[in-house]
């Protein structure tokens, strides 16, 4: 029988602690909702008292099947721990689990706290029994734990032994300062379960200063512990926190652990792991990592041939799971050292059968040669590729014919006396025998102004006759700009980056000298990729 792992989700406090992280009540329930759906044990909500923001988030907390955990500080000496206002507002939250952080680090209880260190282990104690008395479930942060525990080992195990005499359900070993690394993270943990401390009892919270957080919680499950704190694509305060989003698979679907242990998420949660990794993405309007494991973009993208050629005979040459596993996807690139290996496979990605010794596999990679050399890039816009395959295959549908488009940028002051930009495009399509024209202009909901290109993309996208309904769910989600060639002779390359409300992310490239024209360019294909996409779905 496998033993029972334990998740322990700290995004909406530690994440929030991020520089240039701050979540509203509204964006902290969405995330409590799929933190609760992907199947994670305990939800720490933030501080309660500490701000109105976590105040607000317990006020309206939503039902889970997870516990929905307080964060706070041990009582402070010198008062009892019913009479300390600080720890009195964290209960006041009336969670069903409460997380207290408390020092184990004689360095700081001297030089931080400034009390004796009988003082603060005394501390400690009371505050685990008061949670336990009011039926909350105790857990102790064990603060700057493996720092503590090098300059003073006694002393750190007494801390942690006030604290489980008390009534603590979890002691949770900190390396708050991101510095350990796995293999001392999984001596010490095996030290403290010799010592006499359960592993039953124990959590891990590492940070990741030195990129090992991922490594250090799992040497500490290996040595015994059962309870794994981090967040969701590893937010956190400097260099984040373990990442739950590379932990979940590893412990599901890796030896030693899948064999070992069982944690709350299904097979069925862990395929939508991509979905939940995005949706925190979208929430704080990042670029998604694309060499993030599991669930990156580039996670499965082989792009030399030889590794190509391999994969269409067995996946598992070059994968070390199924990407669907996770939701994610398969990649082939396509660029110009590709050969006719990565170019059947990426056709059959894309719902093309071609004979091998066909032709035209040919003429597309020297088309693909040619467009390169003038600056376009295929590995990281997949759908232009597909669409320049099509053309060449005679398999690409002509939903609409752009017939014109204008960009103007104007300067000037608004009724506030301030100078403030403005643009507005017009485009001219043709939809059969119909021509339509639309205009729209940068301004946002706000008042501020988004630029020529968000201008020209809402015009793009204001009316496209039959199609609209196909385009309505389409978004922006990333832009990028690079010049190719110095000087006079300089070439704009523009790869955007589009989703749908199915989740599918896609990547365009256009090239001209003109940025404007360029990403116009990289429009364009965006939404016929999406067309033919939907029509191919439709079976129409």
């Amino acid at each position: 029988m496998r033993e029972r792992l334990y998740l322990y989700d700290t995004t909406l406090r530690d994440g929030q602690q991020t520089q240039g992280v701050q979540f509203s009540v509204a964006e902290k329930l969405q995330i409590a909702q799929a933190l609760d759906a992907l199947g994670v044990d305990y939800i720490e909500g933030g501080w309660p008292g500490a701000n109105p923001t976590d105040s607000d988030f317990f006020t309206a907390r939503p039902q889970t099947r997870a516990t929905i955990t307080a964060f706070g500080m041990t009582k402070r000496v010198g008062r009892s721990a019913e009479n300390d206002d600080v720890l009195a507002a964290v209960l006041d939250a009336a969670t069903p689990a409460v997380c207290l952080v408390g020092k184990t680090h004689e360095f700081h209880v001297i030089t931080a706290l400034g009390v004796t260190l009988e003082e603060n282990r005394a501390a400690i104690a009371q505050s685990m029994a008061h949670l336990a008395a009011r039926g909350r479930e105790p857990l102790f942060d064990a603060e700057h734990f493996f720092d503590g525990y090098r300059a003073n080992r006694s002393y750190a195990l007494d801390c942690l032994r006030a604290a489980l005499d008390a009534g603590a359900r979890w002691l949770v070993l900190c390396d708050t300062n991101g510095g350990t690394l796995p293999a001392e993270v999984g001596r010490v943990v095996a030290e403290v379960i010799a010592s006499g401390i359960p592993g039953d009892r124990l959590g891990i919270h590492c940070h990741d200063d030195t990129g090992n957080a991922v490594a250090c919680s799992l040497a500490a499950v290996d040595a015994g512990a059962r309870q794994i704190q981090g967040t969701l694509n590893g937010l956190g305060e400097r260099c984040g926190n373990a990442n739950l989003i590379s932990l979940i698979p590893t412990l599901m679907l890796k030896s030693p652990y899948a064999e070992r242990f069982e944690i709350g998420v299904t097979s069925e949660a862990l395929a939508g792991l991509l979905k939940t990794s995005r949706m925190l993405d979208d929430i704080l309007n990042r670029v998604p990592l694309r060499a993030a494991p599991y669930v990156g973009a580039s996670a499965f993208a082989h792009k030399a041939g030889l590794h190509a050629s391999a994969i269409l005979k067995d996946p598992s040459t070059y994968e070390h799971i199924a990407p669907e596993t996770v939701g994610n996807e398969r990649i082939i690139p396509m660029s110009n050292q590709a050969g006719q290996s990565n170019l059947r496979a990426r056709l059959v990605a894309a719902g093309l059968q071609v004979a091998a010794k066909d032709p035209r596999l040919g003429r597309i990679l020297e088309v693909v040669k040619q467009r390169e050399d003038q600056g376009y890039a295929y590995d990281g816009a997949q759908a232009s590729f597909e669409l320049l395959a099509r053309r060449e295959l005679g398999l690409c549908p002509t939903f609409f014919e752009v017939k014109r488009y204008r960009v103007t940028v104007e300067r000037r002051k608004n009724k506030y006396d301030q100078m403030v930009s403005l643009s507005e495009a017009v485009v001219v399509v043709k939809i059969g025998d119909r021509k339509m024209l639309s205009v729209s202009e940068s301004m946002d909901e706000t008042g501020t102004d988004r630029g020529p290109v968000n201008a020209l993309a809402k015009a793009l996208a204001k009316d496209l006759g039959p199609y609209q309904a196909m385009i309505d769910d389409m978004k922006l989600v990333d832009f990028k700009v690079r010049i190719t060639m110095g000087g006079t002779e300089a070439v704009t390359r523009v790869i955007i980056d589009s989703e749908d409300s199915a989740g599918r992310r896609w990547s365009t490239v256009g090239v001209s000298a003109n940025i404007v024209d360029a990403s116009f360019e990289a429009l364009l294909d965006a939404i016929q990729w999406k067309l033919i996409r939907d029509v191919m779905e439709a079976g129409l």
